[in-house]
């Protein structure tokens, strides 16, 4: 029985891998193609912002039901159909272990399930989905609710790698699994240099920065120390890094010798 059989559309990336895409027969680039990405979808934000009350104040979410099913009507009807629909973490509202996040997982996964079985979701976490200091209890819950938190796939000659940002942002009391991430990375940024692969495209919720690499640290960004690290990496590989945290969208470009930003 495959991941899609037994978990539904939710439990796809297993083995930090995804199952709706064969890396052997999608290795090779083919053409371009498209994606649909979005994020933040956070049932229980709008109440709770509206309120001034963040920490408690999301028990009502109506209104991100009817923005997100407005938006997976919208993707089934496109044509041809995209690949791959990405959420960018921050899928609900409530933090682990904090009132209503049962029952917006459920919700949100209500919606989800409506999106066209040919269009596989690809989900990446967020500080909300395994708070602002993860633990190895939060990313089980994330595991086993929607899948891997970090994982990599092929689509079309395209390489595209999931992370946890929150490894990056804080990891004091995981720190085996932040240095698994660390890792892993390395390892598919050399898969992705020795096979060199069409282009290298990483998906993770918190921004390296927002608007320079050399801006001051914020709740946004990732710390500088942080995000020079990663952006060498990831200029080494050439990928572009995609991002929301911030509810403002931006893709970062990494090249040789410089960042820019394009929204």
């Amino acid at each position: 029985m495959s991941a899609a059989e037994a978990g539904g559309v939710f439990l796809r990336a297993r083995g930090r891998t995804l199952d709706a895409f064969s890396s052997e027969k999608e290795r090779e680039w083919k053409g371009p193609f498209y994606f649909i990405q979005g994020a933040d979808p956070q049932f229980g934000l709008m109440k709770a912002w509206s309120t001034g009350d963040c920490d408690s104040g999301g028990d009502e979410w109506k209104q991100e039901i009817r923005l997100t099913e407005q938006a997976v009507q919208a993707i089934n009807k496109l044509s041809p159909k995209p690949k791959f629909f990405v959420l960018c973490g921050d899928l609900v509202h409530a933090m682990p272990g904090t009132p209503w996040r049962k029952e917006q997982t459920e919700d949100l996964q209500r919606v989800l399930r409506t999106v066209d079985s040919e269009i596989p979701l690809v989900l990446v976490s967020g500080n909300h989905d395994v708070g602002n200091v993860p633990t190895p209890e939060t990313i089980a819950e994330f595991q086993q609710t929607w899948g891997d938190d970090y994982f990599s796939f092929w689509v079309g000659g395209v390489l595209f790698l999931v992370l946890n940002s929150q490894f990056l942002y804080d990891a004091s009391m995981c720190p085996a699994l932040k240095q698994a991430q660390d890792q892993w990375l390395d390892q598919q940024l050399s898969i992705a240099g020795q096979r060199k692969c069409q282009h290298a495209i990483v998906f993770q919720h918190i921004p390296l920065f927002l608007q320079s690499v050399d801006e001051d640290d914020s709740y946004f960004n990732l710390t500088k120390l942080v995000r020079k690290e990663m952006a060498d990496k990831f200029s080494r590989a050439g990928n572009e890094v995609s991002r929301w945290h911030q509810h403002h969208h931006g893709d970062y470009f990494v090249t040789e010798n410089n960042a820019g930003e394009n929204t």
